[in-house]
């Protein structure tokens, strides 16, 4: 697990990082230029680090409250949050 956070960490992005409960171990807010660099970030560099098994994302389509609800604007195609799992 500490191998898995520590290679997500290194990657530039990578916004957010938490380790979590239940179904997966970590949740991370990425972001990205577009659907493509998203995809890149997530099948070049996400799913090659060595202990991850699987992924789920999800693409932020509008902040309602938060720090970045009145800091900066989200588009669609900036963030998206992965669960990683690094289990069997």
């Amino acid at each position: 697990m500490d191998e898995v956070v520590q290679a997500l960490s290194k990657l530039d992005n990578i916004e957010e990082l938490y380790e979590v409960t239940g179904e997966f171990d970590v949740v991370t807010l990425v972001l990205a230029d577009d659907i493509e660099e998203f995809r890149d970030v997530l099948k070049n560099k996400i799913m090659k680090i060595k202990g991850v098994k699987s992924t789920v994302s999800s693409i932020v389509l509008k902040t309602h409250k938060g720090a970045r609800a009145s800091s900066e604007f989200l588009s669609p195609a900036s963030h998206a949050s992965v669960a990683v799992s690094h289990k069997d």
